[in-house]
């Protein structure tokens, strides 16, 4: 009880009184996180130039950031829960500025590749707490409208990096896109510091090293493999023991948690069929968010010939519809008419349609992409609130640095796995159109080492079918994620309609056992 009574009462039921404030500032910090999950992917012309880095060099320069976050956020939110997460956002906010310093300064690939997963360490404290500090200071009424206005962020720093990467490169050179993260990331600080209260669990579990350690060993092997599938090949011999070695470690990590009093992740929360089936649209959004624009930013700049900043603004669209709708409140409104389940459904379906789009209508110009692209941000703009606040509402509060560490995982993974995926599509059917130019270490490589007017253009055009044929890749598996995260949700609200099942009513026997006790 004492434990209980320490907790500030900026925790109160009613929510706490700048709530409103504290979600702008947090949202500032998500921000700046997310933005550079996707504002390297228009300056990679530059990199492939300045820095004489390969097609490998670059999808690592991106990459970097995701596999390190993935790794981490699991043990990220577990720390914000037990230490605090005013204190965890403060340590992000800080690892991040310092990150974009000197990947700002970095002078060859090796330096920024290394910059870029020390900014991810950052990265991770500060996706793990800005969601969890929402479900903190709202209440049960303004929540899911909180989380929309939080995913609306979240959508607007992934789909505008190109966009702010395009005007910095336009006027500066390229390590300015990681140094105007660093005034950011001060007045953050700031206003962290003076606005956002302390939080974190009550009851003090001790801390779970082992499994920490578990967690992080295993989904960094995981996504490592998935990342260098496309360069060493999926059947070589580093991916697949990469890999087995990820799914073991992390088979461990389920398994330690399964049987240890003060699990950093409750292994009771996969029995919830409504926490699955939001993480498995969270995972198909990304994945869908993270490939397409990988592969849509090089096909405006390398296929269609706009410049950075021009590529950049072609993008917009998809932020300024997510921004637009969310904002109205479309999403929240649509919820309790449809229901989540179908809200989700209809989300990921307008999602894989704008996918659908851009692949069939944007080989020879940008009005194809632009219906695509405000397609896709309706779909995401309904999909992702309804996710967020789905998988959030299945996990205890006390925990919601936790679940919004799994959120946050998950979602790193699916964007890690999309550029991975899609990728390794669009290099399978290049180098089947264009045998001759595998060998090279990148698109402009290759059109510079290409013998006169007529193999360039053979080149370029085997490069766009190899992007429609990965566009259309993604939209199915969307489509086909979304309707299964819809079916999984149905089926769990049946399930609590109705009677009990087993695995409930033994889950109540021993929280009722345990309350006794």
């Amino acid at each position: 009880m004492t434990a209980t009574t320490a907790e500030p009462n900026d925790l109160a039921p009613q929510g706490h009184p700048q709530r409103w404030l504290i979600l702008g500032v947090i949202c500032l910090a998500q921000l700046t996180v997310l933005l550079d999950n996707t504002v390297l992917n228009v300056a990679i012309p530059s990199l492939t130039t300045e820095l004489d880095a390969s097609t490998a060099d670059v999808q690592w320069m991106i990459n970097a950031y995701s596999l390190v976050q993935s790794g981490l956020l699991l043990t990220a939110g577990s720390a914000a829960d037990r230490y605090g997460r005013k204190r965890m956002l403060v340590a992000g906010l800080a690892l991040f500025g310092i990150g974009s310093l000197v990947a700002g300064l970095a002078q060859s690939s090796g330096q920024l590749i290394a910059a870029r997963a020390g900014m991810g360490i950052g990265g991770a404290l500060l996706i793990t707490t800005t969601l969890a500090v929402v479900v903190q200071i709202f209440d049960d009424t303004e929540r899911v409208k909180a989380i929309g206005l939080w995913s609306t962020v979240n959508s607007l720093g992934f789909a505008t990096g190109p966009l702010i990467g395009g005007i910095m490169l336009d006027h500066f050179w390229w390590g300015a896109i990681f140094l105007i993260n660093i005034p950011v990331a001060i007045v953050g600080l700031i206003a962290v510091l003076r606005l956002v209260p302390e939080s974190k669990n009550p009851r003090g579990d001790r801390p779970d090293l082992l499994g920490a350690l578990l967690s992080t060993i295993g989904m960094t092997a995981v996504v490592y493999a998935i990342i260098s599938g496309p360069e060493h090949g999926w059947a070589s011999g580093q991916v697949l023991l990469t890999a087995f070695t990820g799914v073991a470690v992390l088979t461990g990590f389920v398994l330690w948690e399964l049987h240890i009093p003060y699990p950093m992740l409750d292994m009771h929360f996969f029995r919830n069929q409504k926490f699955i089936g939001a993480v498995a649209g969270a995972i198909l959004v990304a994945f869908g968010m993270g490939g397409s624009l990988f592969l849509l930013t090089q096909h405006l700049q390398f296929v269609l010939g706009y410049g950075p900043l021009e590529a950049g603004l072609r993008t917009a669209p998809l932020a300024l519809t997510v921004v637009a709708l969310n904002l109205t409140g479309l999403g929240a409104r649509l919820v309790p008419k449809l229901g989540t389940p179908a809200t989700i459904a209809a989300g990921m379906s307008l999602l894989a349609a704008g996918l659908g789009a851009i692949a069939v209508l944007g080989s020879d110009g940008y009005g194809g992409m632009l219906l695509g692209l405000v397609v896709m941000g309706a779909g995401i703009s309904l999909a992702m609130p309804a996710m967020a606040n789905a998988i959030m509402s299945a996990i205890p509060p006390e925990k919601a640095g936790v679940g919004a560490g799994v959120n946050g995982t998950l979602a790193e993974f699916g964007n890690g796995l999309g550029v991975a995926v899609l990728g390794a599509v669009l290099n399978s059917r290049f180098a089947a159109l264009v045998p001759a130019a595998v060998g090279a270490a990148s698109l402009p490589a290759a059109l510079a080492a290409a013998d006169g007017e007529g193999e360039r253009q053979r080149i370029t055009d085997a490069f766009a079918s190899g992007l429609e044929t990965s566009q259309l890749v993604g939209a199915v598996a969307v489509l086909a994620g979304g309707l299964l995260a819809a079916a999984l949700l149905r089926r769990a609200e049946r399930m609590e309609s109705g009677p009990a099942s087993p695995a409930v009513k033994d889950s109540a026997e021993a929280d009722s056992a345990g309350a006794a006790a």
